[in-house]
């Protein structure tokens, strides 16, 4: 064999890559894996949304289909605290995101030293690490009526009397999520960030743009991704938040998941389904309305760039 016939020769693709190769839709790889992982997360919500028509007689669940759960659920006013707790998510959702977009901005294209945004980066990983318990709690000592806030205001002569809102209020609930929930808003707007080019910033410098219009025109819809990610990953989570509101309301805010939590320690589980119903119902608006938002905004810049040409 001559050496060009050697070199003509086609070579051995390694196993991993036509591995992925054959990863195709075509292929029973695909569908079986989207099959699988549609049954993992609807078939436990279909059964949630079964038992809430089910209820509960002497401790024991009678499966038969019935309203009597629904009902209760209305007439004794537990529906008011998932509008509550879609009240604060959204709330507290907002407020993360005014917070972690400028500092996912700068850690992205601002900070300079590698070593500071590893440090960074490694510090918004900590609360993952740790209990959701023991990280609240300390907050009970320090905005407490004996606590080291209310030593110091009154140290200063701020007041003469403890702060009674500070701890076991709504105030306490919303400063005890923003710790919690901050890093899951961080990364995916970090992420986006990261990925713009620099040269499309540089040229809309170039062109004569202010920061205020490279930030709306340039960097905001290259993160928008990031930012929806993050409003989802954030909103989410804080519609099942319980730890927070136990510790730091006191009992005297009552979120979703302190009535879930309550429903399931009395054994009431088809009550503990319907308001679980209720809030993925609650989340399936608001990511509809985000959608309905998201594709306005496309639909209006398509317009405006229809137009200039």
């Amino acid at each position: 064999m001559t050496l060009a016939a050697e070199t003509a020769k086609p070579t051995r693709r390694p196993f991993l890559l036509r591995w992925i190769d054959g990863l195709r839709p075509s292929s029973i790889v695909v569908p079986t894996f989207l099959v699988a992982w549609s049954l993992l997360v609807l078939l436990p919500l279909l059964v949630i949304v079964v038992f809430s028509f089910f209820s509960v007689k002497y401790y024991k669940v009678v499966y038969s289909p019935t309203f009597e759960t629904w009902e209760s659920l209305i007439n004794s006013g537990r529906w008011l605290s998932a509008v509550r707790t879609l009240r604060v998510a959204v709330t507290m959702t907002v407020i993360e995101l005014l917070l972690a977009f400028p500092f996912a901005l700068w850690l992205a294209k601002g900070c300079r030293s590698k070593y500071v945004k590893a440090a960074i980066i490694t510090l918004l990983t900590i609360p993952f690490f740790l209990d959701a318990s023991s990280r609240i709690i300390v907050w009970r000592s320090i905005l407490g009526a004996n606590g080291a806030v209310n030593s110091l205001l009154m140290w200063l002569g701020v007041t003469d009397a403890p702060i009674e809102w500070l701890l076991y209020s709504e105030f306490a609930v919303h400063f005890g999520l923003i710790g919690t929930h901050f890093p899951t808003m961080v990364f995916p707007i970090f992420l986006s960030c990261a990925l713009i080019d620099n040269d499309y910033i540089a040229a809309s410098q170039d062109l004569g743009a202010r920061p205020s219009q490279t930030l709306f025109t340039v960097i905001i819809p290259l993160a928008l991704p990031g930012i929806v990610a993050g409003i989802v990953f954030t909103l989410v989570p804080l519609m099942a938040a319980f730890v927070e509101p136990q510790l730091l309301g006191g009992g005297f805010v009552d979120l979703l998941g302190n009535s879930v939590n309550s429903a399931l320690q009395q054994l009431k589980y088809p009550t503990a389904a319907a308001l679980s119903t209720f809030v993925v119902a609650l989340l399936g608006i608001c990511l509809a309305v985000l959608i309905l938002v998201l594709r306005k905004r496309a639909d209006i810049s398509a317009m405006f760039v229809a137009m200039k040409r």
